[in-house]
């Protein structure tokens, strides 16, 4: 067995533990929501890239996953959420509506994406998306942080 050595820097070292211990807080609003549960489940495991407890409040989380419609109604209660996340924050956001309005975007009280609400870091479309989709973008985030292209 041969000694190793592994040179790094503090930065490196902290943006790694950043993108691999992500603490999602949950905003399902719609038929989304269905998809975002089951890649919690045991088909899809969630919980191996480091994901893995969903919180329910948002002072103990760093990741919002919107998914679903959002509305006018509900606009200022995902910002006030977003406002009480801990830093650094993260979104993704889930789904055809939450990311563009979908097929209710020409409603009255619809919004045409939450990026009108809060940031958005990483959009996964489709109506619904695929469990696969969400672990991708999770995925994406992930490497975004490690890499230092996404700082917040």
């Amino acid at each position: 067995m041969s000694d190793s050595i592994l040179l790094t820097t503090l930065d490196e070292a902290m943006r790694w533990g950043k993108g691999k211990s992500l603490w999602p807080f949950t905003f399902g609003l719609a038929c989304c929501a269905i998809e975002m549960m089951s890649a919690m489940g045991s088909d899809y495991d969630w919980a191996r890239f480091g994901a893995d407890v969903f919180r329910d409040s948002p002072r103990h989380a760093d990741l919002m996953i919107v998914s679903g419609t959002v509305t006018k109604k509900m606009a200022p209660r995902i910002r006030r959420l977003y406002d009480q996340m801990a830093f650094p924050k993260y979104v993704i956001s889930m789904g055809a509506c939450a990311s563009a309005g979908g097929p209710y975007v020409r409603g009255y009280s619809v919004v045409d994406g939450v990026d009108q609400v809060v940031p958005v870091d990483v959009y996964v479309f489709g109506c619904p998306p695929r469990p696969e989709a969400l672990i991708s973008a999770l995925k994406q985030l992930q490497d975004g942080i490690v890499s230092g292209k996404v700082k917040h």
